[in-house]
């Protein structure tokens, strides 16, 4: 048995040729450990990769000879292209998967399942700047942290790396229901004194990057990629024993990105406030106005229209409004595109403008 037989390439690897080239002899394990290796590590050409079918050790050489890589480390690869390697990864993993004996490892000490050690192709200038990129990696990390009794948001960006970077299922929604849950019932366990932040919505919310995370306070994350006003209006009890000063709440785009008429998402929004009031009545409530997109699947019209009513309906229900579309807007009403990785989702920048408005009104309102 010899190793797979890969493309030579000159200046960026090419990771979709390789990955293709590799997937049928390589475990999807192995494969995501390859990419991110790729992706972030520096001086890869003296590197050693073990070969090992399940029978007996085939070849140990450097994988320079078995993949050549860029003189130049790959740093400060875009979260995009990250993201599309492990798209591609998952979209194989339901694939036919080699028989038992053509398996193999290209880890040289430990096999991908015991984070004993973690593998050597990481140093530690890689590991401080690894952090999750995927739903599944994020959750696997979640559960860590709960694992020892606290939660991520208490934690480093890239706190128990070796539990989640091999990490590809994608949880279901009923999952991460019950991962949120559990979050809740360990911040109102272990609250005390200590001041409480609670941003509830959608991935928008999920991915607010916790090293932006005050430290001043605990801070629960509710936020569940793809959820809609009717998904958060069922859940809002799974935190209701917390004791939080201040909620932020914004949620409402997958609703009109699934057709659901403006007026819908107006009525489940003054629910989720009531209920919110109703639970919380010493915290603050602060609803934010849908950000406006860039994508044709969801027209800003009906995003505007949203906004529109949003003030009237949280002063009836005495919450407090925040209106983002000045800071998140182009001229022609749509959302900056130095803000956006794909015209909903937010980049760094455009977390770093809402996290700053965010900061600014707390600081004003004294919260």
């Amino acid at each position: 048995m010899t190793p797979p037989n890969l493309p030579l390439v000159r200046g960026r690897v090419n990771l979709k040729q390789v990955f293709e080239r590799l997937f049928e002899k390589i475990s999807m394990s192995d494969l995501w450990f390859l990419a991110m290796s790729l992706l972030t590590q520096k001086g890869m050409q003296t590197a050693e990769v073990k070969i090992v079918s399940r029978a007996a050790p085939v070849a140990i050489a450097p994988l320079s000879e078995i993949l050549p890589v860029p003189a130049q480390p790959l740093i400060d690869i875009p979260r995009a292209e990250t993201m599309q390697v492990a798209q591609f990864i998952r979209s194989q993993q339901h694939s036919s998967q080699p028989e038992e004996s053509e398996s193999y490892s290209l880890v040289s000490d430990r096999p991908p399942s015991d984070p004993a050690t973690p593998p050597h192709l990481f140093d530690p200038a890689t590991i401080a700047k690894l952090r999750p990129y995927s739903g599944s990696q994020l959750y696997q990390q979640r559960l860590a942290a709960l694992s020892v009794g606290t939660i991520y948001t208490r934690l480093p960006a890239n706190s128990f790396w070796e539990r989640w970077i091999y990490a590809i299922e994608q949880p279901t929604y009923e999952q991460w229901i019950e991962l949120l849950a559990q979050e809740a019932r360990v911040v109102a366990w272990g609250q005390g004194n200590n001041r409480l932040t609670i941003l509830v919505g959608d991935s928008l919310s999920m991915w607010f990057p916790v090293e932006w995370v005050p430290t001043d306070r605990f801070w629960l994350n509710q936020g569940i990629s793809g959820d809609t006003t009717g998904g958060v209006l069922k859940r809002l009890s799974h935190f209701s024993q917390t004791q939080p000063d201040l909620i932020h709440v914004m949620v409402g785009i997958n609703d009109l990105k699934r057709g659901v008429p403006p007026e819908e998402v107006l009525s489940n929004l003054r629910q989720i406030m009531r209920q919110l009031r109703q639970t919380h009545p010493s915290a603050q409530i602060m609803v934010h106005s849908l950000l406006p997109t860039r994508t044709a699947a969801i027209p800003n019209q009906q995003v505007y229209q949203v906004n529109q009513h949003l003030p009237m309906i949280a002063q009836q229900e005495g919450v407090s409004y925040l209106d983002l579309t000045t800071y998140f807007a182009d001229p022609q009403g749509a959302m900056r595109p130095d803000l956006t990785t794909d015209g909903l989702h937010l980049n760094w920048q455009g977390y770093a403008v809402w996290e700053w408005v965010m900061r600014s009104i707390v600081v004003a309102l004294g919260y």
